[in-house]
């Protein structure tokens, strides 16, 4: 009977035309959510998706166009002069002064994920990181950084430079005065850790201003992070969330 169970797992792919489709139709529908949550401040935000074939260009959402709008056909393909070469609208400056730094930095990225959704941008400000408090905040426990010192709006590639390095190795980083950014080998995953981030955030910020908080301890807190934190657990939690916006707005996958 337990061979009949079904138990989803990240697709491959026959051709890098079905694997980039599938990619653009992802980084379409972590938009809507992100819109669906709230994520989005004016032109601010962007999520990226690497080409599968042309591995120096990535994927974005076009500049001003807002994330609940956003159709697979409205997303650009931005080369490494920040140059749109497939797509009718501008990349967001900013967008490209970090994610090309980043994606240049971290060849196993597939998505880099960054807005300004309210309670990243609060913790941002008091040069905390996320605290092993929960066990989904175990998620990112020795696996996000802090990138300190505001600089002003990301307009050039040696701030995009500084936020990589900061970024290092881990998942996810906090920018100071900023907010969240997040990574991950697929779209699904590196979504899902904004979302994750930014909840965790929330709930520091709440219990923090209820008391003291209880840190759960380093051996358990490591534990969880394997378990919680590890990349196909991040592409399985997005799962959940795809599959209701596409049933909600399909007109994305146009």
């Amino acid at each position: 009977m337990a061979d009949n169970l079904i138990f989803r797992l990240p697709p491959s792919f026959e051709t890098v035309e079905e694997e980039r489709q599938h990619r653009k139709e992802r980084l379409a529908a972590a938009f809507r959510i992100f819109g669906w949550f709230g994520y989005e401040e004016g032109v601010a935000g962007h999520i990226t998706a690497r080409d599968p074939e042309l591995t120096d260009h990535f994927w974005v959402n076009p500049f001003g166009i807002p994330f609940s709008h956003i159709r697979v056909s409205d997303l650009i393909l931005v080369n490494s002069n920040g140059e749109t070469v497939e797509g009718r609208y501008p990349v967001n400056p900013t967008a490209f002064a970090i994610h090309s730094q980043v994606h240049q930095a971290r060849p196993d990225v597939i998505t880099a994920a960054h807005s300004h959704a309210v309670h990243g941008r609060a913790l941002s400000t008091i040069g905390q990181l996320i605290e092993p408090i929960t066990q989904d905040s175990c998620a990112f426990y020795e696996d996000h950084g802090l990138f300190p010192g505001f600089g002003g709006v990301v307009l050039d590639l040696d701030e995009g430079k500084r936020i990589a390095a900061a970024l290092g190795g881990y998942k996810a980083v906090i920018l100071a005065n900023h907010g969240l950014l997040t990574v991950a080998d697929s779209v699904d995953a590196a979504a899902y850790w904004f979302i994750a981030a930014e909840r965790s955030a929330q709930v520091q910020l709440l219990a923090k201003a209820a008391g003291t908080v209880t840190h759960i301890p380093h051996d358990e807190a490591k534990l969880t992070c394997q378990l919680n934190g590890n990349p196909l657990t991040g592409w399985l939690n997005f799962q959940p969330l795809y599959d209701r916006i596409v049933r909600r707005e399909p007109d994305l996958l146009d």
